[in-house]
């Protein structure tokens, strides 16, 4: 998966190949439209008043593909926030040259806003992703046994072993985790991905291109996204045991919708194309449902007001079966 994905030439991100939107391999919540990165850009918002206003806060963006997202956040904050705007920093961490430029392409408009860094450095703000631990190397493992990945004649196989006991199968998602800790020194970190909890998690691989789901992920190498849902639960233990606290998971539906209810001016230009961008964001049947959104801070009062986008969830412990597990 590492190869197929990331290799610096071949890879399916690395190598420019993949395609998001309605003619792409697959649709995400930054292909609907700039909406999304508007409704973000409220709740950062509400993150640096909540932080006091720092003016060094910073934005850190991981796996921001062509750079829309970025685009879409700085365009809502210069018209709608110009003083957090002023203060604000946008780091995106981003390994891959082709991919660099096309996002510098993309954000020329703020290229004084925007620093590229090949790894996470120490920072005060929020960490944000979408998108990005579902395609995170997995390693398959069940019952004690683990797949790896053979040859036979000229076809990729896989090949049984005993699975190590001391790795854990989304060993690079837990490693992410610790590597973040160690560089927020106040703030918040926001992902949003699909995924399940508890005893609702089940770790199937996705491998999608033109929409299509396909078999193994030996078709079509480096030309097919490979995925696994996100196993909430284990990312919000490890956050823990590194000294995180969670301070919200939810749907995409309550989640926005709480940014929407604190954030009425951003519907005062409701248009066809605005209600249509909602629809997708929003509906059950779409994605929002499909998609969840876990906070977690650093160094931030725990008797700090809820983040909108959090106004309509409940209490995370049971939705990430934490009480059960610390039992």
């Amino acid at each position: 998966m590492q190869q197929a994905l990331y290799h610096p030439e071949r890879g399916y991100y690395s190598s420019g190949r993949c395609a998001i939107g309605r003619k792409g391999d697959y649709f995400t919540n930054v292909s609907v439209g700039p909406l999304f990165g508007q409704l973000l850009a409220a709740q950062f918002t509400d993150i640096w008043e909540q932080l006091a206003r720092p003016d060094d806060f910073v934005i850190v963006e991981q796996g921001a593909h062509d750079g829309r997202f970025a685009c879409d956040v700085l365009e809502s904050l210069q018209k709608r926030g110009p003083e957090f705007f002023g203060a604000l920093h946008y780091w995106i961490i981003e390994p891959f040259p082709l991919l660099r430029e096309r996002q510098s392409q993309t954000l020329e408009p703020f290229r004084d806003k925007i620093e590229w860094r090949d790894s996470l450095q120490p920072f005060v703000g929020v960490h944000f992703c979408n998108e990005l631990l579902d395609a995170m190397p997995v390693r398959l493992i069940n019952n004690g046994t683990e797949k790896f990945v053979g040859v036979d004649g000229d076809k990729f196989v896989f090949v049984e072993r005993p699975a190590d006991e001391n790795v854990k199968f989304n060993q690079s998602a837990l490693e992410w985790i610790a590597d973040t800790v160690a560089n927020l020194q106040r703030g918040y970190i926001i992902t949003v991905d699909y995924g399940r909890s508890g005893a609702e998690f089940h770790g199937n691989l996705q491998i999608r291109a033109r929409h299509r789901g396909l078999d193994s992920p030996f078709e079509q190498i480096g030309y097919a996204d490979i995925t696994m849902g996100v196993d909430w639960s284990s990312i919000a233990h490890r956050a823990q045991s590194n000294g995180l606290r969670v301070a919200g998971f939810t749907d995409q539906h309550h989640f926005l919708t709480g940014i929407i209810s604190e954030s009425r001016d951003l519907m005062l230009e409701s248009s066809a194309k605005i209600k249509r961008e909602l629809q997708t964001l929003l509906h059950p049947e779409m994605l929002g449902r499909a998609f969840q959104v876990l906070a977690l801070t650093k160094n931030v009062d725990p008797a700090a007001p809820k983040l909108a986008g959090f106004k309509f969830a409940g209490g995370p412990d049971a939705a990430l079966a934490l009480i059960d597990q610390s039992r």
